[in-house]
């Protein structure tokens, strides 16, 4: 199959290739190497994943009465992801852009993860990553270098780790390679983050994604570390924090009725048609 179209977005420079498949008959056979080729940033459109944008009656009729959009979101490498934060809002933008939901109200998603609902205020999206889960303390590495972490789910697994400098001449290093974990304990993987503090409430971050490697945001990795900090801090729910991410600024509530958002920008930023 030739010349379909695809629109190319990101949310704080975490980019996505966009395929509109609205009753799913395009895309049905959206397979790994397929995804793959769509992501390589030298011989495809380039991301680190794609969203395909179809009619939850099409994909999974039993939330089609709860959300009319269904996210299928893909990693870089092809695989199957639960949920992606900052591809929501892209999503979002894509259908505000397009003229197929109303900006106005709340915008129920239906993701692997269940119903997120974004909200748009101008160039900023608000989605609503549900409740969190703070689990135990786990381990990440990189090369030699080891630290403890704090397991949170937001939807999908994170190791959040707290450490002294994000330099990539230091510790961390270039993260080109996954950072190792417990694969008993992470059977699907996980996402690992890597964060330093800049002041009260204010922090920043590098992240390794399961399946799309280093990536200059994650939209679920900032909630995962703002609950993290939020939690070491002693604070909890009815917190805010500002979270940094090389591809820019989010902000990320704790709400009192214990649920996460997720604030930031999200641009279309090319249309076109695909051979690939």
């Amino acid at each position: 199959m030739t010349g379909y179209p695809f629109a190319k977005g990101h949310g704080t420079e975490n980019d996505f290739v966009v395929l509109p498949d609205h009753d799913g008959s395009i895309h049905g056979d959206l397979t790994a190497e397929r995804v793959r080729a769509l992501c390589d940033r030298r011989a495809g459109i380039g991301g680190d994943g794609v969203l395909r944008v179809i009619r939850t009656e099409a994909y999974a009729a039993e939330w089609a009465d709860r959300a009319e959009w269904f996210m299928d979101y893909r990693n870089s490498d092809g695989s199957v992801a639960e949920m992606c934060g900052n591809g929501v809002r892209v999503f979002v933008r894509y259908l505000v852009d397009q003229g197929l939901v109303d900006p106005a109200g709340e915008i129920p998603i239906a993701t692997r993860a269940g119903i997120k609902v974004v909200t748009v205020e101008g160039d900023l999206l608000t989605a609503d990553m549900g409740v969190p889960a703070l689990l135990g303390v786990t381990e990440v590495g990189v090369g030699e270098h080891s630290w403890k972490a704090r397991h949170v789910d937001m939807g999908n697994p994170h190791a959040v780790a707290f450490v002294d400098s994000l330099d990539a001449h230091g510790p961390v290093g270039p993260l080109l390679d996954a950072p190792h974990h417990d694969p008993a304990e992470y059977p699907e993987g996980v996402n690992v983050e890597f964060v330093v503090r800049r002041g009260e409430r204010h922090v920043a971050f590098r992240v390794h994604e399961r399946g799309s490697g280093e990536t200059r945001s994650c939209g679920t990795g900032a909630c995962a570390v703002m609950v993290a900090a939020a939690d070491a801090d002693g604070l909890g729910p009815g917190s805010a924090y500002t979270v940094d991410v090389p591809g820019g600024t989010l902000t990320v509530t704790w709400t009192p009725e214990d649920r996460v958002l997720l604030t930031g920008p999200a641009l279309i930023v090319a249309e076109g048609t695909t051979a690939l």
